[in-house]
């Protein structure tokens, strides 16, 4: 009989990607993001577990999306409270809090349950080149979002 799960004994250790988000799509990145943090890209993918990486995301005020987007793509928010919902467009908010946008993409891309919780912590997104893991020896992760494009 074969296996159909792996069990927690057999999970190799995380690794840990940077990822430069300089000239990226939005999308398309959050979409190679939630497939490491997931864990989907490894041949040892369980539905149901964390087998997925670290993922540190550097230059996030430097994401770009296309279109009118940047003017027409809203961000809400609510307070809780009656009349509590504040609307913000991505331009604003990318000046405001760049590492929101990137956040708020991959968690979207994530189960919505306590698994999901769990996974959206091994997101770390930076607005600028710096990162504080250095102890951890991330290593260099290269995306490619733009179709035909050399980045």
């Amino acid at each position: 009989m074969n296996k159909t799960y792996l069990p927690p004994q057999d999970v190799e250790g995380k690794k840990w990607y940077v990822i430069d988000a300089e000239g990226q799509r939005l999308g398309r990145l959050a979409t190679a993001i939630a497939m490491i943090i997931r864990g989907k890209n490894k041949p040892t993918y369980t539905p149901h577990m964390d087998t997925g990486d670290f993922v540190i995301v550097v230059n996030a005020e430097k994401v770009t999306v296309t279109g009118k987007k940047s003017s027409q793509k809203l961000y809400r928010r609510h307070s809780g409270r009656p009349g509590g919902m504040k609307t913000e467009v991505f331009s604003k908010l990318q000046a405001r809090l760049p590492q929101r946008i990137i956040e708020e993409a991959v968690y979207g891309m994530l189960p919505k349950n306590s698994l999901g919780r769990k996974l959206h912590n091994k997101l770390k997104v930076y607005p600028g080149p710096e990162h504080p893991h250095e102890a951890q020896k991330p290593e260099t992760l290269s995306i490619q979002t733009i179709p035909g494009g050399e980045k």
